[in-house]
């Protein structure tokens, strides 16, 4: 039986700044470096070794994952993949999440916060905040680049990595580390727990508290939890 713990980073300085963050490549604030160590702590008493981990090119999933592998006191090598970048939310980068709501409708903004395939308009190509994106990004083939995205092209992302990256590894009974955010990690539950796209704008992901899927020999689903249940989310299966 082989583990998959889903981690979203802690709260970074745009989220306590409730913006629009997407691919702008901010640091945790202190609150999300505490969330960070907080979820390296929940995680060591479960007492499980893990063999493989992961995050996306954005420094604030790299530095969560950094926090609870030295809170785990693991020396362990990680794996950097930009498809576990968060969603790109195009014009809507660095806008106040409650000034923008006011300005365009309730309705258009949970259109473009939580909707399956609704994407914000795009990125203007000399935007000031492209200056402000992981230098890892410099690896992405150009024709990927997205200028804006909605949860299902970041799922269009996310899943075939899955699929042929991580999907190996926990065939072959590898216990798996994801430290990832608040999108990218939604796409994989929708794929992971069978989520409807009508029902997939209910599922939340909250930062810095591990998600444990446990599967069988089979890679079916045997249980699911989060490790700290004050905070806990509810979770869609098969919905």
């Amino acid at each position: 039986m082989s583990k998959l713990i889903l981690t979203r980073h802690g709260q970074s300085t745009w989220n306590a700044e409730n913006r629009f963050t997407g691919w702008v490549d901010v640091d945790l604030s202190e609150k999300g470096k505490e969330e960070a160590k907080k979820s390296g702590e929940l995680i060591r008493k479960l007492n499980v070794k893990i063999d493989i981990s992961y995050t996306s090119y954005l420094k604030r999933a790299i530095e969560t994952l950094t926090i609870i592998l030295k809170t785990l006191n693991l020396s362990m090598k990680f794996n950097t993949s930009w498809e576990l970048n968060e969603r790109h939310y195009g014009s809507l980068t660095g806008l106040n999440k409650e000034e923008t709501k006011k300005k365009i409708g309730e309705d258009q903004f949970k259109k473009y916060r939580r909707s399956w395939d609704v994407a914000p308009p795009i990125m203007a190509k000399d935007s000031n905040y492209l200056e402000n994106f992981s230098p890892l990004n410099d690896g992405i083939p150009k024709n990927k680049i997205p200028l804006t995205e909605s949860l299902k092209n970041t799922y269009e992302r996310v899943i075939p990595f899955y699929d042929f990256e991580i999907n190996k590894n926990l065939k072959n009974g590898k216990n798996i580390l994801i430290s990832a955010h608040g999108n990218s990690l939604r796409a994989l539950c929708k794929y992971l727990f069978k989520i409807s796209d009508t029902k997939i704008n209910e599922l939340e992901i909250p930062t810095g508290n591990p998600l444990i899927i446990e599967f069988d020999n089979q890679l079916k689903i045997q249980k699911y939890y989060y490790l700290d249940d004050s905070r806990a989310k509810n979770i869609i299966f098969n919905q």
